[in-house]
């Protein structure tokens, strides 16, 4: 039996023979370095002053981007969060970080 999670909009049926129909979750695949199309801008909107270099446009699932915030905090030497198809990466570092990409092969990247 599927999880309850899974049967939106249905409480309860009176139909001997009903059956819920699940619906898939689509599996997002993530797109080779080569087809991203990254881009690297410097922020410090809402956060007190601070600058972080924004990572945006990454599309793929939550494994591989964890796994490219990783190698860029340890170049950079800083911290940082990645969530939400975005990576922060605390200060600024826009032009090592399009260096870091552009050798990894992520050839679409651009600097705002």
């Amino acid at each position: 039996m599927k999880n309850k999670k899974d049967k939106e909009g249905v409480v309860y049926s009176t139909n001997p023979d009903f059956e819920y129909e699940y619906t898939e979750d689509e599996t997002v695949e993530t797109l080779e370095p080569a087809k991203q199309s990254l881009k690297v801008q410097l922020d410090k909107k809402n956060r007190g002053g601070k600058q972080v270099t924004l990572i945006s446009g990454f599309e793929g699932i939550d494994e591989d981007l964890q796994t490219l915030c990783k190698l860029l905090k340890t170049k950079c030497g800083v911290g940082g969060s990645a969530k939400d198809n975005e990576i922060l990466i605390q200060g600024d570092f826009r032009d090592k970080i399009l260096e870091i990409l552009l050798n990894n092969g992520y050839s679409k990247t651009k600097k705002i």
